[in-house]
Parts: structure tokens; sequence; C-alpha cells
């Protein structure tokens, strides 16, 4: 049974996404403030982790640069709760390596739709790997096993989303990928704030790619209209 960790200090809250989710078939573990869901994380090795943000002592920011410290556990991936709505909030949490963020007050449903995505994510080859197989293209070959990209001789991990990004630029490589078609097969469903939200993931993964591009700029941003990958 796929086990999911959730950490919030509002028993109210985490009570009906407990509900929520058990309803779907997932095993859920609790905590109640950010010192005891680190502990879990550890103990536990949950498949994801919802968490909050605010929470007295220890936050949700600190709880998750934790997760991604920590190695055994520094995959899981994690959709922050919070009630912070303001977009530098939210690029806070991406850039720690938040995985989705979703704003207080919020539909259980909604959760729900997200939480599945991300498992789908994760736990399985990209999406969009799943109905392409171009896997090598000149100097970069795909390596959906591990979420990684290898350029000549070197290789570089990357989340499951910025996999799922270069993947379907690499598919389309030459060609504009506009970003409404980024967040529907990237993401499935539109998140918050979206446009800002693909530009933090982009930034990310252009920072990986040219760890080992060897000074070419692989990535390229098409202002208005969306990204491009030159090969």
């Amino acid at each position: 049974m796929t086990k999911i960790l959730v950490v919030d200090d509002d028993f109210a809250i985490n009570e009906l996404i407990k509900i929520n989710l058990e309803l779907q078939g997932y095993e859920v573990i609790q905590a109640f403030n950010g010192t005891e869901g680190f502990a879990l994380a550890k103990q536990e090795h949950p498949e994801l982790i919802v968490l909050d943000v605010m929470m007295p002592e220890v936050d949700g920011y600190t709880v998750a640069q934790r997760v991604r410290q920590a190695d055994e556990i520094a995959e899981t991936p994690i959709i922050m709760l919070t009630a912070l709505s303001e977009l530098k909030d939210k690029v806070a949490g991406f850039d720690i390596g938040v995985d989705d963020y979703l704003t207080k007050p919020f539909e259980p449903e909604e959760l729900v739709v997200r939480v599945r995505a991300l498992l789908k994510r994760v736990n399985s080859i990209p999406k969009t790997s799943a109905v392409r197989d171009l896997l090598t293209y000149k100097e970069i070959t795909l390596l959906p096993e591990t979420f990684s990209v290898q350029i000549n001789d070197k290789v570089q991990k990357l989340t499951p989303i910025e996999f799922d990004i270069f993947n379907l630029l690499f598919q389309n490589h030459g060609n504009m990928v506009p970003a409404s078609r980024l967040l529907k097969e990237v993401w499935g469903y539109e998140p918050d704030d979206s446009v800002e939200t693909i530009r933090v993931h982009i930034r990310h993964l252009r920072s990986k790619i040219d760890k080992i591009a060897d000074g070419k700029k692989y990535i390229e941003t098409i202002y208005g209209g969306g990204y491009k990958l030159n090969v």
C-alpha cells in the first residue's frame, strides 16, 4: 500500500487530509509538527509527503530542506500546503525542491488529483517517454530508469518533473513547445501561478543541464511563447 506522510499542526486539516487520502486507498501517517514530521520521514520512507509551511519551531521550508539533504529520502516528492499565497513564497518552495504547491483553503479533491499525478510520475517511467521511444539523438541520451540525461560522456540526475520537461522538449527538439502544452502533458493539470511554476522548474533544469553541456546552451526561452531544445 502506498504510504503518505501528512505533516500539519492543524489537527482538523490533518484529519481531513488523512480521511480523504485513506478513501483513495492510501496508507496515511500523521505528524503534527516539523520535528516529528522529519523524524517520521526518515523512519517510514513514505512515497510522498504532504507538508504544511507555517508550523511552530520548525517550519515546512526547513523540513523540506532537511528531506532534500537526507540521501535515503531526498527524492521523496513533496506537496506543500500553505496559507501563504504570495508568489515569492511559492518560488521559495520550488527553489528548495518542492514538487507542487497548494494554497489553503483547498478542495480535498484537488489535493487527491495532485497526489495521484505526483505518484504516477515517480512510480513509472515518465509520461512523455511512455508514448514516444526516441531516447538518443546526436550527443544526448535519455535514461528514464534513473531520470537522468547523458550528454556525450557526462550524466546528470534530474527530478521526475525536470525529466518530464526535458523529455518533452527533447521529443520536439528544434521546435518550440508552448507553455500551455508543458502544463497539459507534464503536470496534467494547471498549477497555481502556472507561468511562474514553469519558469522556476525551467531555471533549475537549465542549471543542471548546463553543468554537463560543455558551454553549449541547449534550452532556449522563446519569450511570450514557450521553450525549445537546441541539439
